[in-house]
Order: structure tokens, then sequence, then C-alpha cells
């Protein structure tokens, strides 16, 4: 398995860190992420997380605009100043911190969600919400499984 896929919600513990699933920490290993690129989603009250590719990914899409451009300007906003780099604890655990927090609304549990290349951090209810409304769209655009 060499993608994040599914979604798990797991407990913050009383120091505040959640345990990363075991099928999200499988594929960090494989691919060989100890250092994770944390970035606000731009759609969604959800935390990107992924190895630092993911930044590299978005940094280059950057580089590729004038840096002077407002463009450039509002990405890198969005890129450098809406994230960090943070890293699993020993056990695996991620510490959910007021950088996550703050922005996700997430409190007592953490809905972890495969995205392919990345991961996210959702409030569970608002991923089953947003889930529920992606759902709605694609069948009334009549897409089937």
């Amino acid at each position: 398995m060499n993608r994040f896929l599914s979604n798990a919600t797991n407990r913050i513990d009383a120091k505040g860190r959640v345990s990363v699933p075991a099928a999200f920490r499988a594929v960090l290993l494989q691919r060989e992420i100890q250092e994770l690129y944390c970035l606000q989603d731009f759609v969604y009250p959800a935390i990107n997380i992924g190895g630092p590719d993911l930044l590299e990914r978005y940094e280059q899409r950057m580089a590729a605009e004038d840096p002077f451009a407002l463009e450039a300007n509002e990405m890198s906003l969005l890129i450098h100043g809406g994230g960090v780099f943070m890293r699993l604890d020993a056990e695996g655990r991620l510490a959910v911190t007021d950088f996550i927090r703050d922005f996700t609304g997430i409190s007592s549990e953490v809905c972890f969600v495969g995205r392919s290349d990345h991961f996210q951090v959702w409030q569970p209810q608002a991923f089953s919400d947003a889930q529920a409304r992606a759902r709605e769209v694609v069948r009334l655009r009549g897409l089937r499984t």
C-alpha cells in the first residue's frame, strides 16, 4: 500500500496527542517520511499532512509565477504562512496543537482522512457533513460508483 486511503477517528489523549492510524503510519514508513508538512486546506476546515514533497509541489507551482505578482504572494501566504513541520512521536502519535485545533475546530476526537498522496485531519462531524455534501453533488451530476 502506497496511498493514504479510508478514514478513521481516534480520541485525543490527556496530553493532547492522537494516534495516527496504523495504515497511515505504514504509508509514511514506506515512503520514508519522517518530517510532516502540515498545511491548512484551501477549501475545507482540515489540515493536509504529507511529506516535504507536498511543500515542494506547491513551491514549484509558485516558482512558475512572477515572484512579485499578487498570485505568488497570496500563495506564499497560504503555503508558508499556513504551514508547519511536525513529527510523530515514537509511538506514532501526533500532537494536536493550537495550529490544528484553531483551524479545524477539533476538540476531543480527530478524523483522519486519506487523500491518496497525503492525508487530512478533521473534526469528525465536519468531515461527515462535507462527505455527505460531496456525495450529494456527485449524485446530482449522475455519477455512480
